[in-house]
């Protein structure tokens, strides 16, 4: 398994199903002329599954429920996944957003994130928007889902 700045996985084994955390970046009614019209963000969502595969599985279609049942991931928008992380523990039924945040306008400015850093490896990278599609360490982030207006 590969490990890089827009795929970090952190593993503690004890049993068959882990615990998945994923952190993901968004951008929301881009289809809006009006820059105050348009939100990005980023969340987390947790889920405990048999493997990555199906922990992405499970994002992707809970990520899908929240747009139909809530206020989240309107309009034109599109979800990339930053990083995931997995464990040991999590709830078996459904993922669970985490620390959802939205602002007003289109994404600029650069940021540094750190995901659970260690004194022997930070794992900080720097993140930037350029034409509304977020990169990190300079590589651009793949899109994770996207929902046409």
């Amino acid at each position: 398994m590969t490990i890089d700045a827009l795929h970090i996985i952190f593993i503690i084994r004890k049993g068959s199903w882990m615990l998945y955390i994923g952190n993901f970046l968004f951008v929301t009614n881009q289809q809006n002329t009006k820059e105050n019209s348009r939100r990005h963000g980023s969340f987390n969502m947790v889920v405990e599954a048999p493997g990555e595969s199906e922990a992405l599985q499970l994002f992707r279609q809970r990520i899908s429920e929240y747009r139909q049942e809530s206020s989240f991931f309107e309009g034109h928008c599109r979800i990339f996944l930053a990083h995931i992380m997995e464990f040991d523990r999590t709830p078996k039924k459904h993922a669970v957003i985490l620390n959802y945040k939205s602002f007003a306008g289109d994404p600029i400015l650069p940021y540094i994130e750190c995901a659970a850093p260690l004194a022997q490896k930070n794992a900080c990278s720097i993140h930037e928007w350029i034409d509304n599609h977020p990169s990190t360490e300079g590589k651009k982030d793949q899109l994770f889902l996207e929902f046409p207006q």
